[in-house]
């Protein structure tokens, strides 16, 4: 089932997708998808789904109200998550790309819900970095609590899968391309990972068993620079498969569950191919007035603007937050 989130006249709302682009309002839960799954009850939301996708394709039967996607204002699929589990290094290519060696378990760390925000709001470079990069990742959105699962039944947890962006501030994380001399950079990566807007969520949340990542989903992503000799143009960045997972769902599943109990509507970040700006020669950092591309084949996409920290539009959104 293919679920999208959005912003309706009275609040939020989740509607199921139809063949035609077009989104049917789902009513049996209230509000968006946080709360089905914080009630236990995304089995109602699926039921409702899939009668009005049967009503929709029935001739017979009464029009159902149906809106535009295009005309709806996205809301990111898990917009209050409890908990965005990270995984670095998680692809074998990107692992190649910066020279690293390699890992015998996963690399975690951890984001917070101010990075949040949801597709078509803007991504704010902070005061005082100059390397800001993207990553397009998977995100597993878990459905039901998950405490020392075993790989074989890491899957009866998983809700559904999402598009996000891990932007990450490169000079703040320490990585030597991204760094002048005498720099050195945190020392940890809080600071680079977690400030404010560093996930794009996207809208589009697509259910287990739907997909298999392990058979591999075309990842990718776009830089579409602001300014210079190619504003406008969307400059391939990424361009992997997430058959190149080193650790597939549910073996991260199994390790991040030993010691961190999941919970519904939490987000496990499943890691980024290689192509990130970092590693380019020269290296290529996201610019005030650029736009980012992420998409992952099967879910959907999502597109950011990059703005400046003193950005009128960057006060206007602390100032809601």
């Amino acid at each position: 089932m293919h679920l999208v989130a959005f912003l309706a006249a009275d609040g939020p709302a989740i509607g199921v997708l139809t063949p035609g682009d077009r989104v049917i309002r789902l009513r049996s839960v209230a509000g968006g998808l946080d709360l089905a799954l914080a009630e236990d009850r995304l089995s109602d939301l699926l039921a409702e789904a899939e009668a009005s996708l049967r009503r929709a394709g029935d001739r017979k039967a009464g029009p159902l109200e149906a809106a535009a996607r295009a005309n709806l204002e996205p809301l990111p699929a898990v917009e209050f998550p409890g908990k965005i589990v990270c995984v670095g290094l998680n692809y074998a290519a990107h692992v190649r790309e910066g020279g690293r060696p390699g890992r015998s378990r996963p690399l975690l760390f951890a984001k917070f819900a101010n990075t949040v925000v949801a597709d078509g709001e803007p991504i704010i470079r902070p005061e005082g970095t100059r390397a800001l990069d993207l990553e397009v990742e998977l995100g597993v959105v878990v459905g039901r609590r998950a405490r020392r699962v075993t790989a074989d039944h890491a899957m009866d947890h998983v809700a559904g899968y999402i598009v996000v962006n891990d932007v990450s501030a490169r000079d703040w994380q320490g990585l030597p391309p991204a760094l002048r001399d005498g720099e050195t950079g945190d020392g940890q990566w809080l600071r680079a990972k977690g400030s404010d807007t560093f996930l794009p969520v996207g809208a589009d949340f697509v259910t287990a068993d739907e997909i298999d990542p392990a058979a591999g989903l075309a990842i990718r992503s776009w830089r579409i620079p602001g300014s210079g000799p190619s504003a406008g143009a969307a400059l391939p960045m990424q361009d992997g498969t997430t058959a190149d997972m080193i650790w597939q769902v549910p073996a991260l599943i199994e390790f991040i569950s030993r010691q961190i109990t999941l919970e519904p509507g939490d987000i496990i970040a499943t890691g980024t191919p290689a192509g990130v700006g970092v590693y380019r020669e020269p290296p290529v950092f996201l610019e005030p007035g650029d736009r980012v591309r992420c998409q992952i084949e099967g879910i959907g996409a999502l597109e950011n603007p990059v703005i400046e920290w003193s950005d009128p539009a960057a006060e206007r959104e602390e100032g809601d937050s």
